[in-house]
Formats: structure tokens, C-alpha cells, sequence
């Protein structure tokens, strides 16, 4: 993901031991962002059995740093995942330069 020239957000999903089930690209957008839709990403956690998720997405800029919009997609899809049973254990933004996790930050 780290070297793709626009936007991608994906799903790592897991089941109740955290082991994976499947990954899932989602969406994909711009070279500086990607439209991402909380309904879709819930639809396929339910789809998918998942017990727990990892939001993953790129930076094309190859800054991993996340942006305002990254940290509220974060809190956005944290709160739908959860109204469904679903946690969500990490946001990481992936860029050539390196990968963030905003749980290591304190933003899950």
C-alpha cells in the first residue's frame, strides 16, 4: 500500500483471538484523499464475522503522520464498529517513509 500513487483504505479483520480472517481494500481515492463510508465498512465487518478490525490506509505523500480527517475517520468508524460489536484495535496510516498507529498515539 505504501507505494501506491493514491489513496487506499483497507480492513484487516480478525476474529475473537485476534487471529485474521481476511483483508478487505475498500476504497480507494486521490492522490490526497479517499471517500470512506462508515455503512460499507460496518457491512463488512457483519459480513465477515469480525470480532475486532485494524483500519489501514496510505498516505501518498509518504508522510505517515495522520491528518485532523484521519484522527475523526478514526473516532467515526470506532464508534459505528462498536454499535455493532465490533472493535476497532488500530487505525495505522502506511507511507514510504515509515507507518503510524493512532492507538499509539492515544486516539483509539
Amino acid at each position: 500500500m505504501q507505494y501506491h500513487d493514491y489513496e487506499v483504505f483497507a480492513l484487516l479483520l480478525l476474529d475473537t483471538q485476534h487471529r485474521v480472517i481476511a483483508f478487505r481494500e475498500l476504497f480507494r481515492g486521490t492522490l490526497d484523499s479517499a471517500s470512506v463510508y462508515p455503512r460499507e465498512v460496518v457491512k463488512t465487518a457483519l459480513e465477515r464475522n469480525a470480532a475486532a478490525v485494524l483500519l489501514i490506509h496510505n498516505h501518498p505523500s509518504r508522510n505517515p503522520e495522520p491528518s485532523r480527517a484521519d484522527r475523526e475517520l478514526t473516532i467515526k468508524l470506532k464508534d459505528a464498529l462498536n454499535m455493532v460489536g465490533t472493535r476497532t484495535l488500530d487505525h495505522i496510516v502506511v507511507a514510504c517513509e515509515g507507518c503510524v498507529s493512532l492507538a499509539e498515539l492515544g486516539y483509539l
